[in-house]
């Protein structure tokens, strides 16, 4: 391996490790250079890698420091050919972005915003997509901080999506809240999933058992529309998009956060995630599904 990319693994490494925080300044070039017993050169070259990287920011008036993300930078640059191991939720324009991802993210087995953290916690999932509402109303820290606790958990904001009834044209039974569905047919999502949890507990909040609430169980979104749109199923709670050219309508309930859930070693392998959250194109696509709000998406935060 060359010298300067010795010095840049070095303190990729340092990065990594949580010694070098975030807009920590690193040494002038020949301070660094006579440290290590290297040629300035060589200094400036490991610099220019890293910054090409994102792991630090150069200001020809100030010193080098390390970027606002260095650590996910650095995990990356360190790991390059990783490939990012996503279970969890479904979602249709997580379908668009995966889509978009191809090679660089790879889908296992588990479904549901449960299964998919119990699969990171085994080790079987780098990341896991959720929407869990807790009982006080904030969504998916202290589900990640009790599942993941030992892994240093971050959360990756997707995007905030809307929840309501979805029913046929016309909405012929007036349906406007949950508690309206006792006694209809309700396609639901499977147990575990996160609108599955919404679901029971805005009947619960009604005094309505959730267990007398009867009808298909279903894997997926799509497939909860199309049990409306079939008539096999009076009514479900879901998502606003996709629902226009199945003729249905849609009955706003709320909004709710979809991030992924994932341990600072995974950090890195979901930076092609952050990436392609910042691409515009993509962003179009997925705000032209409807039901969708992109202001906060592809930013992190530590939920240890």
């Amino acid at each position: 391996m060359s010298r300067y990319r010795q010095i840049a693994d070095d303190l990729a490494r340092r990065v990594r490790a949580g010694d070098l925080a975030a807009g920590t300044e690193l040494p002038g070039v020949r301070e660094h250079a006579r440290a290590v017993g290297t040629t300035s050169s060589t200094v400036v070259r490991a610099y220019r890698f890293l910054a090409d990287g994102g792991v630090i920011t150069v200001s020809d008036r100030r010193r080098a420091r390390i970027a606002e993300q260095g650590m996910i930078a650095a995990t990356r640059l360190l790991e390059p050919e990783r490939v990012f191991r996503l279970a969890g939720s479904d979602d249709p324009a997580l379908g668009i972005l995966l889509e978009h991802l191809g090679v660089l993210v790879e889908t296992v087995g588990a479904r549901g915003s449960f299964a998919g953290l119990r699969a990171v916690e085994r080790g079987e999932a780098d990341g896991a997509v959720i929407h869990l509402r807790h009982r006080d109303g904030v969504y998916n820290e202290s589900f990640v901080r009790a599942v993941l606790h030992q892994d240093e958990p971050y959360l990756l904001h997707l995007w905030r999506r809307e929840q309501g009834l979805i029913v046929p044209a016309g909405n012929p039974r007036g349906l406007t809240r949950a508690a309206q569905l006792e006694g209809l047919r309700v396609a639901r999502r499977e147990t575990g999933a996160g609108t599955q949890v919404v679901l029971d507990q805005m009947l619960l909040a009604d005094a309505i058992a959730p267990e007398t609430v009867a009808g298909p169980e279903l894997p997926s979104h799509m497939e909860v529309a199309f049990a409306v749109a079939l008539g096999i199923a009076d009514a479900a709670l879901g998502l606003r998009a996709g629902l226009t050219d199945l003729g249905l309508e849609f009955v706003p309930l709320l909004w709710e956060p979809y991030e992924i859930a994932l341990g600072r070693h995974a950090l890195g392998a979901a930076r092609p995630l952050l990436s392609a959250l910042r691409d515009p194109a993509l962003r179009n696509a997925l705000a032209d599904l409807g039901g969708y709000d992109l202001s906060h998406s592809a930013t992190i935060r530590s939920v240890g």
